[in-house]
């Protein structure tokens, strides 16, 4: 298509931040920023802009999310901030029991069981209908003329595209994803990056949604369509599963770092992972270590995290005790004292890969918003309802099913969820929205981020664009290729069992927006950041 490769970069990116002072939306794929940004040209607010960029991502960028998914919110509105956890729960009638009989030790990957009642479109809704200015079949019109019309493949979700095709093909049943190859790859292979993709059954889709305030997905026709899918391949979902989801308003939860608030949302997320590391990195001189002494604590601190969330957290309702306990200032002064800058722990833990999409959006009266979308696994279960261009999730794998754990599988509880957005005030004034997506990365990108930030004073460009790490489990640390050989070679002798990665796929893609205070004229200057290791694209006007 083009005399040259679009997927290969021959010399480092060198990126400083955007500003801007009327709004600012920035996301992970750069169609997607620009629906937003057509939002706020057209006097909508934050919020209007943050629901268009989430509509349209499910289109452009469907290798991490869609209509099927989740999502969680963190929105400032008029100064006062609000949660929303739109993540849906296990069908009513999947037990533990349930799987027994079907012979079932784990939860499938793939497939109907791992589907539980997808939330982002409710979410959608809720955010519109509490805060929203524009009519609501408005924020739908970019995403629609996507999919209708067409938009050519930007060159990460040209690669994840192609990634799913394969491993689609290649799993022993390719009859459970006959619809996505259908959907996805109707002449027999992924879209190249650059070349243009349309989708009728999305746009109708979209369309229907629009017209009847997403009710059709849980109620009505889509609703129908949806339990017929999952049900011919042998699960459990049913139309009550869906009548009866509600998304739930929640208040967030925070610690302060370094003289500032982080927030991030109760359980069932992980979000409170971030707060315990941060919470007990607090206490320590982290300006006068070196890089890699910060980072040994680091990592020692998200282990440490780790190991008390996958013990404890899932449905706030099965929990041991309010998610609150944990961050409490005697809590995380303990763990702290467990923390040591000369000896590793033994953790355990596992992880799944992810697959997710991250935005956040601010307007000129300052309200500002931190949402986050994802299917799981990229396209998730590989179930495609037909003829609706709607991907199903699966984010049941992340149940446990050991009896009695607050994660355990149940009828109508929700599981343990991965993907989080962050927002940072400082005393009275608000600061913005950040996030990182990427499955179990997610915690770990955003105390890396915001020791970046914090701590060593970088703007948000190059916070973002800094190497990272991931811990994968026990002693063994995943490392980014660009990170500093000196820094690994003294990390393995602390202890650390060094796997570096010439990836940045398992590192996650992140954005950030920082707001001034006012000036003398009483305006906001905005001041974006996006990821280089994804699409990602901050407008402005």
């Amino acid at each position: 298509m083009f005399p040259f490769d679009v997927t290969q970069n021959r010399r480092p990116k060198i990126q400083y931040p955007v500003f801007g002072s009327n709004g600012i939306v920035a996301t992970s794929q750069y169609l997607a920023a620009q629906a937003g940004l057509r939002m706020l040209e057209q006097g909508g607010n934050a919020i209007d802009a943050a629901v268009a960029t989430a509509i349209a991502l499910t289109v452009v960028e469907p290798t991490s999310n869609g209509i099927g998914g989740d999502a969680f919110a963190i929105v400032l509105f008029e100064d006062q901030l609000y949660g929303l956890n739109s993540s849906g729960y296990a069908p009513a009638s999947l037990s533990l029991e349930v799987l027994k009989r079907e012979g079932l030790q784990e939860i499938p990957r793939y497939g109907p069981i791992p589907v539980t009642v997808p939330g982002a479109p409710r979410a959608w809704k809720e955010l519109h209908s509490r805060f929203g200015v524009l009519p609501f079949d408005a924020l739908f019109q970019p995403a629609i003329e996507y999919a209708q019309n067409g938009y050519p493949v930007s060159v990460l979700t040209g690669k994840g595209w192609e990634k799913a095709f394969q491993t689609y093909r290649q799993q022993p049943s390719t009859s459970l994803f006959g619809e996505w190859f259908r959907t996805f790859a109707p002449s027999g292979r992924a879209p190249f990056p650059g070349e243009l993709w349309s989708s009728n059954a999305h746009a109708r889709t979209l369309k229907e949604l629009a017209e009847t305030g997403t009710d059709s997905f849980y109620t009505g026709r889509l609703s129908r369509e949806i339990v017929r899918c999952v049900r011919s391949f042998g699960g459990f979902l049913e139309s009550s599963d869906l009548a009866d989801y509600q998304a739930e308003w929640v208040e967030p939860l925070s610690v302060d770092f370094r003289g500032y608030t982080v927030w991030e949302l109760p359980p069932n997320g992980q979000g409170i992972v971030a707060l315990m590391a941060l919470g007990f990195l607090e206490p320590f001189s982290l300006e006068t270590l070196s890089e890699a002494q910060r980072t040994h604590l680091s990592i020692e601190a998200v282990k440490l995290a780790f190991k008390i969330a996958t013990e404890t957290i899932g449905e706030p309702r099965s929990m041991p005790k309010d998610a609150r306990s944990y961050i409490e200032k005697a809590a995380l002064e303990a763990g702290a004292k467990t923390l040591s800058l000369d000896s590793v722990s033994d953790t355990t833990a596992s992880s799944l890969p992810g697959g997710t999409v991250y935005l956040c959006a601010a307007d000129r009266s300052g309200n500002m918003v931190s949402y986050i979308q994802s299917n799981y696994m990229g396209f998730g279960s590989g179930l495609v309802v037909p003829g609706t261009g709607i991907s199903l999730h699966n984010r049941g794998c992340n149940f446990s099913l050991q009896s009695g754990h607050p994660n355990c599988l149940r009828g109508k509880h929700r599981p343990y969820h991965t993907i989080i957005p962050g927002f940072l005030s400082r005393g009275r004034e608000w600061i913005g929205p950040f996030g990182v997506m990427g499955g179990f990365m997610q915690p770990q990108g955003h105390t890396q981020l915001l020791i970046r930030l914090l701590v060593e004073k970088a703007h948000p460009m190059d916070a973002l664009n800094a190497p990272r790490w991931q811990w994968l489990k026990d002693r063994t640390v995943a490392f980014e290729e660009p990170y500093d050989e000196s820094i690994r070679k003294e990390l393995a002798r602390f202890g650390h069992y060094i796997d570096t990665v010439p990836t940045s796929a398992l590192f996650g893609r992140g954005q950030v927006i920082w707001r001034s205070a006012k000036d003398s004229t009483g305006r906001y200057v905005f001041c974006g950041g996006t990821d280089g290791r994804s699409d990602g694209s901050v407008a402005v006007f």
